[in-house]
């Protein structure tokens, strides 16, 4: 009987330590996160008073990238079609928005409902299956969830290619949560360093947008816009 207490405590307190190692690892990172988001990364340039407007959007989990479908010489329209959505009328909008992420947590966790803790562990251990997940739009409507960048022509191509690259050859593709977004099979590697918000940050600071270091969460995105 002694005996079986006594394993008992030694499971009790390994789960204790187990508990309390993640639980510093957890708050380390969000340190580092705010911290990562704090300092600006160098060279920014003002913004122009005129030129591409994009604008920046957050969900409070996820933030993309919106986009008109033709400015600057890039037209998105043969990569992002209308047949590809439930329903293909959405692809009269002019606008596209785009983000990039981890293929279980992004199809997984639309809302913040969704989350859950085995879904984002499994993503912050590194994944190679990604997507970027286009939503057709209008033009959107400044607010608290969405702010406008105006962008300089070089620095919006700079900013289509940064995109371009991160979407897989071959058009694979699958249907979204509503009539009017989709799925592409996406390049790049997610971890807990290359989130989906850390990839709007690198995208935002390839087309010259003052923007911070490191920006693994949403907040540390919008912060700067």
């Amino acid at each position: 009987m002694d005996g079986i207490k006594g394993n008992l405590f030694v499971l009790i307190r390994l789960m204790a330590w187990v508990v309390a190692t993640f639980a510093s690892l957890f708050a380390t990172y969000l340190v580092a996160g705010a911290i990562g988001g704090a300092v600006a990364a160098p060279g920014w340039q003002a913004r122009p008073a005129n030129g591409v407007t994009i604008f920046v959007e957050s969900n409070g989990i996820h933030t993309g990238i919106i986009v008109p479908k033709r400015a600057a010489g890039i037209d998105w329209r043969p990569l992002a079609r209308a047949d590809h959505l439930a329903d293909p009328r959405y692809g009269a909008h002019d606008h596209l928005s785009f983000g990039w992420g981890e293929r279980g947590f992004y199809l997984g966790t639309p809302t913040w409902a969704d989350v859950r803790a085995q879904t984002i562990l499994h993503a912050a251990i590194g994944s190679d299956r990604t997507l970027v997940h286009v939503d057709h739009l209008p033009r959107a409507a400044i607010g608290d969830r969405v702010r406008a960048v105006v962008l300089r022509p070089e620095e919006y191509r700079r900013l289509a290619a940064f995109i371009a690259a991160s979407i897989a050859p071959g058009g694979v593709h699958r249907r979204g949560y509503y009539g009017y977004d989709a799925f592409y099979e996406g390049r790049g590697r997610y971890t807990a360093i290359m989130t989906c918000n850390a990839w709007t940050g690198a995208a935002l600071r390839a087309a010259g947008v003052r923007m911070g270091r490191w920006t693994p969460f949403p907040a540390t995105v919008m912060q700067w816009l």
